[in-house]
């Protein structure tokens, strides 16, 4: 009769348990942000347009957003020459003409090689230039949501910027 209780009472706790941790179909169905690899076949997949940057203190960076038409664009691309294959980032939307050599360590974009033309630009292009610049060096990161185009996030000490991916003009 012992046995014939515990097994009962085990029976019951087991069961229960299994209710509890069971979900109901009352949740909401919200698709995950998923982390994407960062990698040179991702990054060069897509022309990456800013939709967002902001300082720590939550202010947004106006002088990326000064003129709507022309938002700032990344393109990443692999340059092949006759001394070898060179991962460039160039910056599209700018009155400089401005790049960087890339290259992926660790798991996160680390730039060098930093260019730029200097044109006498007018004070709004020139500010947009000089904030396009500081946001492109931090921490990359590239997410994914169900349906939705990746997203690529440029954290700093300073600021973070959002760029949606769009179609790649190659």
């Amino acid at each position: 009769m012992k046995n014939l209780m515990t097994a009962l009472l085990t029976a019951t706790v087991a069961a229960g348990a299994l209710t509890a941790c069971q979900t109901t179909s009352t949740m909401p169905n919200n698709p995950a942000v998923v982390a994407q690899p960062l990698n040179s076949q991702v990054l060069q997949a897509y022309q990456w347009q800013l939709v967002d940057a902001k300082r720590m203190d939550g202010t947004r960076i106006a002088p990326l957003f000064y003129d709507a038409k022309k938002p700032l664009i990344l393109q990443f691309a692999t340059e092949v020459t006759n001394e070898g294959n060179y991962n460039r980032l160039g910056f599209m939307n700018t009155c400089n003409s401005m790049g960087a050599t890339y290259a992926i360590q660790n798991g996160n974009v680390e730039l060098s090689n930093m260019l730029s033309t200097k044109m006498m630009c007018a004070q709004p292009e020139q500010n947009f230039d000089d904030a396009a610049l500081a946001i492109v060096q931090g921490k990359y990161s590239i997410t994914k949501e169900a349906n939705q185009a990746p997203m690529l996030t440029i954290q700093n000490a300073n600021t973070v910027a959002q760029f949606k991916a769009v179609t790649n003009a190659k």
